[in-house]
């Protein structure tokens, strides 16, 4: 997510970080080097004009110019005003006063919009409700059985109409269904198109009255760049949306439909889809997105991530071994590895750690080298996986064949295995000087 804009803007960024004095051409010239970086984003040119204008009116101030890191302040000034552009505050769902709460979800065919119903059912039910999804894209081919195969997935009840059917009526008699049941959510998936044509609309609106939504979510290809934007203004012309959910934020979105889409349309970004999985849906936090943008890192998205993806009993066992009660084997760092992956693509986790984003090869978090590693693990008995020290030249060999790799990447991963063993022996007698 926002990986080149990232890159270019952190350059240009970087010069100012640099400069123990700045002076007023210094800076007009750097921050036309900034509207360069975001007009190739594809932000939208008038929101790239005010934020400058909001930047460079702050940075110019005395304050800033006499300060002792006038370049620090600079990129706060920058950090703020991006956080700014993308929304005030933490946004939330517009829960009912009784429930269920309504949740309809629009956008083109293409956009996500059905994945993203499922996605924030799976979000909604973590987080303790009890949703119900409703299956009202009664057009388009598999749609229906789409949406139901992902409710099984995520283990929540849905009410699906029949291909060709009334998707009005469908979406009422969910309703009525959600309130009998005592349903927490009703999210309500309708009809998209390739594009936005009055019929849509009409059945929109009507799916609308029927229901009477406390939200109405926008979902946008954040791919599509600035023609996001002008779909998303479409939408909320006639419907008058609530909220919008940016989608495929984890591709190659240079990220102008995210720095534009909130002040063209005026409604905040309150979701952005970050993978396929149905666990992979992250509340649109200013702040947080901000921090992504200028390789701060997101720590609390990596413990949102962990939260969801790593399971409690495991990782408990495997500290106590790291710690001292045991040995740590083959089979716990297969274990571990398998846990991270659960967590997304590396490349991905380490852009949330401050200060990791550029120090991290892509070399070495290869998705293809965590399966080569896995595969190599696996090539080997249940009893050379516990006992590592049985491993000798031959059957090194063995496993190299097993595996499809090179006897030099087994023994590369025996070696890494041996010095990670040292640093946890080393952690524990360490342990042994800390105050209690």
């Amino acid at each position: 997510m926002f990986d080149e804009l990232s890159e270019k803007l952190d350059s240009v960024l970087g010069r100012f970080r640099q400069r123990g004095v700045l002076t007023e051409p210094m800076i007009k010239d750097g921050l036309r080097e900034v509207r360069r970086v975001l007009l190739e984003a594809d932000v939208n040119y008038k929101v790239t004009r005010q934020f400058l204008n909001r930047v460079q009116e702050k940075a110019l101030g005395e304050e800033v110019l006499k300060s002792v890191s006038p370049g620090q302040q600079i990129v706060k000034i920058v950090n703020d005003e991006l956080a700014t552009l993308l929304g005030e505050g933490r946004p939330t769902i517009e829960w009912a006063a009784a429930p269920p709460t309504v949740i309809l979800v629009v956008g083109l065919q293409g956009s996500g919009k059905t994945t993203t119903a499922a996605k924030l059912a799976r979000r909604i039910k973590r987080e303790g409700r009890e949703p119900m999804l409703a299956a009202c894209d009664l057009v388009r081919p598999a749609a229906v059985e789409q949406l139901t195969t992902l409710a099984e997935r995520i283990d929540v009840p849905i009410h699906a109409g029949a291909a060709g059917g009334d998707p009005v009526e469908t979406a009422r008699e969910a309703l009525r269904v959600a309130k009998a049941e005592k349903r927490a959510v009703l999210i309500v998936d309708t009809a998209g198109r390739l594009q936005i044509d009055e019929a849509l609309m009409r059945e929109l609106r009507e799916i609308r009255d029927a229901v009477s939504p406390h939200e109405i979510l926008f979902v946008a290809d954040a791919m599509t760049g600035q023609e996001a934007v002008k779909i998303a203004q479409g939408f909320d012309d006639e419907l008058d949306v609530s909220g919008i959910v940016l989608t495929k934020m984890d591709g190659d979105a240079r990220g102008g439909a995210a720095l534009s889409i909130r002040s063209v349309v005026g409604k905040p970004i309150k979701f952005v889809g970050m993978g396929e999985g149905v666990d992979d849906l992250d509340v649109a936090d200013p702040e947080r997105l901000a921090g992504r943008i200028l390789q701060k890192g997101d720590i609390v998205g990596l413990v949102e991530r962990a939260e969801r993806a790593v399971d409690v009993d495991a990782s408990e066992r495997l500290q106590k071994k790291m710690m001292g009660e045991g040995k740590f084997t083959l089979e716990d760092f297969l274990l571990a590895m398998r846990q991270v992956q659960k967590m997304g693509p590396l490349d991905q986790l380490m852009k949330l750690i401050p200060g990791m984003g550029k120090k991290m090869p892509m070399a070495d978090i290869d998705p293809k080298r965590i399966k080569h590693v896995e595969a190599i693990i696996l090539s080997m008995t249940p009893e050379e996986r516990r006992r590592p020290e049985l491993l000798n030249g031959s059957r090194r060999a063995r496993i190299a064949k097993g595996s499809g790799r090179s006897v030099a990447e087994v023994n590369r991963l025996m070696k890494q295995f041996k010095d990670m063993r040292k640093m946890m022996k080393r952690m524990r007698s360490m342990q042994g000087f800390m105050p209690r």
